[in-house]
């Protein structure tokens, strides 16, 4: 998993006055949740600013990062944990980190790739990948960049679940249910098919 680095400063005025003059001055609020709990048993969260400029290099991205995140000069390691995007602007409004340490499981979004050329695909049909991440859990230094799913031999009609796949070193968190990708058939080939048949 590639790592990014981003820096920012810690607030004290919270709520919404603050946030919208916070998004004024060119910056996005944030929230770093660690597993530090409160007096009623919930997460500390630690409020901060980073510039929009530096936010948008983890979001308009196929990647996922690792995130090292300096806050007032100390050292903190997260994952995206939450973004939260303007309805018609499409601009970060809001964005939450997870802090992470390097002994415990994380549970995160990895990017799949289809790999091979489908023999559906070679026969008329098309591939449809249907999910863009699949869910795993494993050590953060463990997690890689994207995960490689071998469709070659996938026919038309055919579907590859998340229950079928395995990925040496992670669990897989997504429902064994969930469709991945399939071969669907096209017009072309139905028209093909419906010739040949009558032929």
């Amino acid at each position: 998993m590639k790592q990014i680095a981003i820096s920012g400063t810690s607030r004290a005025v919270l709520g919404k006055k603050a946030a919208k003059q916070v998004r004024k001055e060119g910056n996005v609020p944030c929230v770093l949740y660690g597993e530090q709990k409160d007096a009623n048993g919930k997460p500390v969260a630690i409020h901060f600013v980073v510039s929009e400029k530096e936010i948008n290099k983890l979001v308009y991205t196929p990647h996922i990062y690792l995130v090292d995140i300096k806050i007032d000069g100390v050292d903190h390691k997260a994952i995206i944990k939450e973004t939260q995007f303007h309805p018609v602007k499409d601009n970060v409004l809001h964005m939450d980190f997870f802090e992470v340490h390097a002994e415990k499981p994380i549970v995160m979004g990895v990017p799949v790739v289809a790999k091979g050329l489908a023999a559906g695909v070679r026969a008329g049909g098309r591939l449809m990948m249907m999910v863009r991440k699949l869910q795993v859990r494993a050590l953060y230094s463990a997690i890689p960049e994207k995960l490689e799913i071998d469709v070659t031999e996938l026919q038309l009609g055919k579907s590859i679940n998340a229950g079928s796949l395995s990925f040496e070193g992670l669990e897989l968190v997504t429902p064994k249910e969930v469709i991945v990708c399939t071969v669907k058939m096209t017009r072309a080939a139905m028209g093909a098919a419906a010739a040949a048949a009558k032929a």
